[in-house]
């Protein structure tokens, strides 16, 4: 990410962005838990959860809708970055989603069971220094900057899943359907402002009210690179 922070500090987020940052950083920063007899399993997996709750916050603030195109750009950027940690090392239970196969994720070495932690981690001390940046405040004497939060298009050969989650551990999946012909497989054509997610079905219909949380669309995409 050349020149990220520089950016980050010339950038004047809105309360939300700030809010989405902040929460990010306390994750981004947590240290690991002190045990005291500690292996090297228990290690590992102290390490995967740290980014998976890294992975989870980040969804969480993408999903509420709340913050400005160029932070929902950077929130996705993070949550792809960080796809293999989703269901390592304690996956949701049941049908807890989204869930994704071992199609969605970067093979691993040889022998490997687990994401490859090393390198999440080297992500770790750029990425603190920019919500670093933008979580606090902004220095005197800065040009302001709104970095573009450029739209892109897709075709994406699969199916969409809505969750729900109505109670306490009690979870919901359902198959998102074409509006006008049912169709759920596509290929879809989708849109993204970093508004508003379009999903455009082989028959014609085009529709943005699918119900479809933003990661439930963007995340599965990782297979359609």
């Amino acid at each position: 990410m050349p020149g990220s922070r520089r950016l980050a500090r010339e950038w004047r987020p809105a309360a939300s962005d700030a809010e989405a940052a902040a929460a990010v950083l306390a994750r981004l920063t947590a240290p690991l838990p002190t045990r005291r007899a500690a292996t090297a399993r228990t290690s590992a997996t102290d390490r995967d959860r740290r980014l998976q709750r890294i992975l989870r916050t980040t969804l969480h603030h993408l999903d509420a809708g709340a913050v400005s195109p160029p932070t929902a750009a950077l929130l996705a950027a993070v949550a792809r970055a960080l796809l293999p940690w989703h269901t390592h090392p304690n996956p949701p239970a049941a049908a807890a989603a989204p869930r994704y196969g071992t199609s969605h994720k970067p093979p691993l070495p040889d022998g490997m069971a687990l994401p490859p932690t090393e390198a999440g981690e080297a992500l770790l001390p750029e990425l603190i220094d920019l919500f670093t940046a933008l979580a606090g405040p902004c220095p005197t004497g800065t040009v302001s900057i709104t970095p573009q939060a450029v739209p892109w298009q897709v075709s994406y050969a699969g199916r969409f899943r809505r969750h729900g989650r109505p109670a306490p551990g009690v979870w919901t999946a359902e198959t998102f359907g074409c509006p006008a012909c049912g169709g759920t497989a596509g290929p879809w054509t989708v849109t993204c402002d970093w508004r508003l997610i379009t999903l455009g079905c082989p028959c014609g219909a085009v529709t943005h009210e699918h119900g479809l949380a933003f990661s439930e669309v963007w995340l599965p995409l990782a297979e359609a690179d």
